[in-house]
């Protein structure tokens, strides 16, 4: 199935739900701050090197709610002044939950109890800042299925998926807030809540 061997796909199958998936991701997979996070790792790769940035965490829990029967969905953040955050979705109930794999703590896990994408994204932003503590989320894009993608063998590639990355900047994205708009500093209290446990560069 989709390329991966038996082998795989038992580690996958294990993962069989989003909160499953979202447990591996915290416990058994470090963050990848090595060559200043400049790769991008495929599923097969970030299952055996056990090491992922966002993107290549999105991708990891998209192919693992793949295999568990989900469309394998990402959503991609953009942000201001900061680095752009991409997640992994998915949908019970008719309400939208998330997968995601971040350097700060509040940017992961969302339960799915949010009716719209518009109102999960909405969700990150008063987590969503920079190390001069301002609030940087400022667009994002609907859902993408990434099985549109399986040409490039996206589940089990052996080099660089980069053109993922770009594919995904050319889609097109929605603001969350007016232009200009003064937002203010976050409290100092959630910036160091959410930077608990950090992995530094």
């Amino acid at each position: 199935m989709f390329g991966l061997t038996p082998a795989e796909l038992r580690q996958f199958r294990k993962l069989s739900s989003p909160r499953k998936v979202q447990r591996f991701l915290d416990k058994d997979i470090r963050y990848n701050v090595e060559q200043g996070g400049e790769t991008c790792r495929s599923p097969r790769r970030v299952l055996r090197d056990r090491l992922a940035h966002c993107f290549e965490g999105a991708l990891f829990a998209a192919a693992a709610m793949r295999v568990s029967g989900r469309k394998p969905l990402i959503i991609d953040l953009v942000a201001h002044r900061d680095d752009d955050h991409v997640i992994a979705v998915f949908k019970e109930h008719g309400l939208w939950g998330a997968v995601a794999q971040s350097n700060y703590s509040g940017l992961g896990y969302r339960a799915p109890v949010y009716r719209t994408v518009r109102e999960l994204v909405m969700s990150y932003f008063e987590e969503y800042f920079n190390h001069a503590k301002e609030y940087t989320l400022r667009a994002f894009s609907m859902p993408l299925n990434i099985s549109r993608w399986d040409y490039l063998g996206w589940m089990t590639a052996e080099k660089e998926l980069f053109i993922l990355s770009e594919l995904l900047k050319d889609i097109r994205h929605y603001p969350l807030i007016p232009e200009g708009l003064r937002l203010g500093r976050i409290r100092p209290r959630v910036y160091k809540a959410g930077c608990v446990g950090q992995v530094k560069h």
